[in-house]
């Protein structure tokens, strides 16, 4: 069978969200890559009669001759089907690093709190039960000599890219053959995390494309823009509303806000909000993580710092007080600054200020994240800098907030670091087949690899 026959796509082929690929071994066994959630603009009408198991999405695929599960994160888009595929029978080993199989529950839980998803619990404890941490860069041995092994992605903590390798006879000798899933890359750079690791080849590798056309700011220029709007907040009595994912942007984001707040004193009275059950828990566990930290941020514990649990943070528990603080926000024009989910503002307590602080000219709304087609998170993107207004909850909001995206606290790879992951380190990389990306970044970017000369296939 020719290696790209080898991989069948279920969900993120044609869209950004909802991550699912699968790689026969043999006529008879496959893995699967991911189980995301579709989100936005990529939801398809599966015609389900109950909106509660819709809202996380029915598993449309054949499953019996799965053999196992590997986890690349746990992002919703690529684990937020996995209690679907639980309902459908599914009962083998399920693979990812041991830092995604400490956050994975927390995600799982929520994701069955919201849709209200049946049996939940007992779906958490399967889940569990079938989890297989496997540690980075150590190859698992499969069926048929296959062999799987998962390297630092750098796009959160505990993400990986997966290796499938296998030996084959040519001629007299025998070569490897390798099929790489890239799952999500991380930017270089990014606090707390290591860069992604680096490529070392591949036959054929199915490679992200999100940012595919475009070109990140840098971090010292990300950094500033994210101070001058705090700066523009603190001296009118406005509020900045950071939509913000659970893990990943929200402890980034709080790392270089204490960072902006140890370098100027004076700011040191302004209140940060993390406003996030599901965050505040992700950010327990990145300090109980803080082996796997880049230097930078050792350092800065070394330096009796505390980046994610600094003075001036407060996080809100119940729902009562969550109300509370938006209540103030709005009447009082004390300044501040909240982190909420949903990061696309399609849900979550994020939804309630917005409704609260969009209409009044003294808010800054900043995205840091991807905002997918059809989110209310791209609406405002889209329209507010027009004056524009979104849909929230079926009614219309106004907007004269002020809309910024700061597009260098991107989790997601640049063209630039995509391209860079095709400068392998062994051998090249022959063929690619290009995911998880709209139209457009597509085609920018399998240009932009075809001109490059990077691979010794095409763009497939």
């Amino acid at each position: 069978m020719e290696v790209r026959q080898r991989v069948k796509h279920h969900g993120a082929h044609q869209g950004v969200t909802g991550s699912c690929h699968e790689f026969v071994l043999t006529d008879s066994a496959a893995m699967l890559i991911d189980c995301g959630q579709f989100q936005g603009g990529d939801v398809p009408d599966f015609s389900i009669e109950s909106d509660t198991v819709s809202r996380i999405q029915e598993i449309d695929f054949p499953i019996d001759h799965l053999v196992g599960l590997v986890i690349t994160h746990c992002h919703i888009d690529h684990v937020g089907r996995l209690p679907s595929l639980m309902a459908a029978g599914f009962r083998r080993p399920i693979y990812c690093t041991p830092a995604t199989a400490m956050l994975l529950p927390i995600v799982l839980a929520d994701a069955m709190k919201i849709t209200r998803f049946p049996h939940a619990a007992k779906v958490l404890s399967g889940v569990q039960s079938l989890l297989r941490p496997l540690p980075l860069d150590r190859w698992l041995a499969l069926e048929q000599g296959w062999r799987l092994r998962l390297r630092n992605a750098g796009h959160i903590m505990g993400s990986a890219y997966v290796e499938f390798e296998q030996m084959v006879e040519v001629g007299v000798h025998e070569q490897p053959v390798r099929v790489v899933f890239s799952g999500d890359l991380g930017c270089k750079n990014t606090p707390l995390l290591r860069d992604p690791t680096p490529l070392e080849y591949a036959d054929f590798l199915v490679l992200e494309s999100t940012y595919g056309d475009r070109f990140h700011e840098d971090r010292s220029t990300r950094q500033q823009r994210l101070k001058d709007v705090i700066e523009r907040a603190y001296a009118d009595g406005g509020t900045v509303l950071i939509p913000a994912f659970s893990i990943g942007r929200t402890q980034e984001l709080l790392y270089e806000i204490e960072d902006i707040m140890h370098q100027d004193p004076d700011w040191r009275t302004m209140t940060v909000i993390l406003d996030s059950p599901l965050a505040s828990q992700y950010t327990k566990q990145y300090r109980r993580l803080k082996t796997l930290w880049d230097e930078e941020a050792k350092e800065r514990l070394a330096d009796d710092r505390h980046p994610l649990n600094f003075e001036r943070l407060h996080v809100v528990e119940s729902h009562e007080q969550h109300m509370q603080i938006v209540d103030l926000l709005r009447d009082s024009g004390e300044p501040a600054i909240v982190l909420a989910a949903s990061g696309m503002c399609s849900g979550g307590r994020i939804v309630n200020y917005l409704k609260a602080l969009l209409g009044d000219s003294r808010t800054d709304v900043v995205f840091v994240g991807y905002q997918a087609e059809g989110t209310p998170g791209r609406q405002i993107q889209d329209y507010g800098p027009r004056g524009g207004y979104v849909i929230l909850d079926h009614e219309r909001y106004d907007i004269r907030a002020q809309v910024h995206t700061l597009g260098g606290y991107s989790a997601h790879a640049d063209q630039r670091e995509l391209l860079e992951f095709l400068q392998t380190t062994v051998g090249s990389v022959r063929d690619v087949r290009l995911v998880h990306g709209e139209d457009g970044a597509k085609k920018v970017l399998a240009a932009a690899i075809e001109r490059s000369g990077l691979i010794t296939g095409s763009v497939i």
